[in-house]
């Protein structure tokens, strides 16, 4: 004879009772496996030097709008949030963007370094320190991860819901780089505190560096070496020792600082064609004056059908119209 229940207990559950809840079909099955390539809105960090033309890159990806209170925007027709005066009005402007409707389809960020002194203040605020210093060595930095992680993870959450392309633009500056296989050397570097810096372009999808293409000549009679500019502005997509940049879309190591350039190289996931970009030279060639044309048309030859010499030679030639306009 079964001993009854004391008062009050509940009754004793029984496999497949009344009380056990079914579980949840797992969504992880090889019915729910998704084949090929997928096309999502881009992740980009453009980095370089004063005035190379970042804000402008920015402006001509699809339907813009610029959060950031650099006046480096001032001559273009765009469209901006109000400067922000504080971390959470940053945080707010992604939010507006997330949760409303409208019809933008990027959002740049210009600029990262303008915004961190922002983050700092906030978290200085809410922690009560008197400034990123006073968490004590490099703590302040690392507590400023995690508010980045929140912003990171606010625009991931924007891409997702929206659609949008995301542009972080910035500044940089030389730094010196200790070389554990060698001697130490400067590199260009985004102008973020390092930690800040090393998050934001593992989270990137393209870290894309911008500089005036130059080269070094050597005098033949002082020996003296003096750089010289051929006036190109260029995107540099792959890390060397002078700058850190990376790509996931197969790109040339170098191309015109452009979108257009950029997102077709990224649907190619090769240059433009040589064959193309050589007569689009040529035809521009015939408008240089006579020493420019003839220094066309010989680096056309020395190129030897080189998409990415091409590309470079298309800006040069783009830059000579641009200064006999």
């Amino acid at each position: 004879m079964m001993s009854p229940q004391r008062n009050g207990s509940p009754p004793p559950r029984t496999p497949g009772g009344p009380q056990s809840k079914p579980l949840s079909p797992s969504r992880m099955t090889l019915d729910a496996l998704v084949r090929g390539k997928r096309t999502a809105p881009l992740r980009v960090v453009l980095y370089g030097v004063e005035g190379i033309g970042k804000s402008t890159f920015g402006a001509n990806a699809p339907a813009p709008v610029f959060l950031g209170a650099e006046d480096g925007t001032d001559h273009l027709d765009v469209t901006r949030f109000p400067s922000p005066e504080s971390w959470q009005e940053v945080l707010d402007a992604v939010r507006v963007l997330t949760v409303e409707q409208h019809e933008y389809r990027t959002l740049v960020v210009d600029t990262l370094d303008w915004a961190e002194p922002l983050l700092w203040a906030h978290i200085c605020k809410r922690d009560q320190q008197d400034n990123i210093e006073s968490y004590g060595y490099g703590k302040g930095y690392s507590a400023a991860l995690d508010e980045w992680r929140v912003f990171l993870a606010a625009l991931d959450k924007l891409r997702r819901q929206k659609g949008m392309h995301i542009i972080l633009l910035a500044h940089c500056w030389i730094k010196p780089f200790k070389n554990p296989e060698g001697d130490d050397f400067d590199r260009y570097e985004l102008k973020l505190n390092a930690k800040a810096s090393g998050l934001v372009k593992e989270w990137a999808e393209h870290v894309l560096f911008a500089n005036h293409e130059t080269y070094a000549s050597k005098d033949a009679r002082t020996k003296r070496v003096r750089g010289i500019s051929t006036g190109a502005r260029l995107i540099y997509t792959t890390r060397t020792a002078a700058y850190d940049a990376k790509n996931r879309g197969d790109l040339p190591e170098s191309m015109p600082l452009s979108w257009a350039d950029f997102t077709a190289a990224l649907e190619a996931h090769q240059p433009a064609d040589p064959q193309a970009l050589e007569v689009a030279i040529r035809e521009k060639a015939e408008q240089l004056s006579e020493t420019h044309k003839r220094s066309a048309l010989a680096a056309i030859e020395r190129a030897g059908g080189d998409a990415v010499k091409l590309a470079k030679l298309n800006d040069w030639t783009n830059a000579r119209l641009g200064e006999a306009a």
